[in-house]
Formats: structure tokens, sequence, C-alpha cells
């Protein structure tokens, strides 16, 4: 792949990611106000600030790792790729269930979803690239995480 080509295919990766960020964003506008500030949470709850910085790296994570497939020609990624972007959907959807909807019993059964995608991406990746099945695991454990902080603000709040 040439370097231009590699440079708008990067360009790409990082604007389709961009963009699942920005649904998902606004969604989460939707939700953050009262509502979500009302809701019990647990005591290990990470302070509001420590979401966005995360989420931004694990974005650029995702766009890098999609690049890294992608650059290795697009026949040999189809299935990966295919996938990426469904977990991509899913990842948006969660926080228009969560926030816009205030579903989080939704929520945490579509972040399942979610994670099993997010998982089987990683291994199709490695088939392709194991860097970047690799830069994949940051967001593996986040959405992990993510899932079992959503079943406790799920079930605290009844």
């Amino acid at each position: 792949m040439t370097s231009v080509r590699s440079v708008l295919v990067l360009a790409i990766c990082l604007g389709t990611v961009a963009a699942a960020a920005a649904l998902g964003g606004y969604a989460t506008s939707l939700g953050v106000g009262e509502w979500y500030r009302t809701l019990d949470k647990p005591a290990w709850n990470p302070p509001d600030w420590v979401f966005g910085p995360v989420w931004t790296l694990l974005y650029i994570l995702m766009a890098a790792a999609a690049w890294l497939v992608l650059t290795k020609g697009w026949r040999s990624a189809k299935p990966a790729l295919a996938l990426f972007f469904l977990q991509l959907i899913l990842n948006a959807a969660w926080s228009w269930l969560f926030f816009g909807l205030r579903q989080p019993g939704w929520a945490f059964a579509e972040l399942l979803a979610l994670l099993a995608a997010t998982v089987t991406t990683a291994v199709l990746f490695a088939r392709v690239s194991p860097v970047a099945a690799w830069m994949l695991v940051p967001y593996i454990a986040w959405v992990a995480f993510a899932g079992m902080l959503n079943f406790t603000i799920w079930r605290l709040n009844g």
C-alpha cells in the first residue's frame, strides 16, 4: 500500500471511529444530566472526568488497529472488519440504551453482545495482524469493566 493510500485509509478509520464516538457521545449528553447524577452507583465508580480521556485513547487504538488490519489487504481482512464495524454500531447503541433511553437493564444485555463482538473482532484481527489484536485488549478490558459497572448500577437502581 502506498504511503498516500495508507494515510487516506488511516483517516477513514479515524473518521469512522470518530463518527461512532460522536453518536454515542450525543446520546450520553442526553442522559448525563440530572438522571445519571441521581442514580445510585458503587463506590468503585470512576469519577466522571475519567471517561473522556479513557474513551479517547480507546477510540484511537481501535482506529489504529483497524488501519493495521486494512493495510494487510481488504480481502484477508473482510470478515474481521465486518465484525469491527458491527462492534462499533453496538458501541454507539449502548449509549443510546443506557443514557438516551435510560434503560440500564437493556444496555447491560446489549453490552454483553458488544463484549462478545469485541473479543471475536480481536480474535479475527489476530489472524491478520497480531499487533492490531493486542491493541484491542485495553478496549476489551474497559468494556468488561463497563459491563460490571452497568450491571451494578442497574441492580442498585432496580
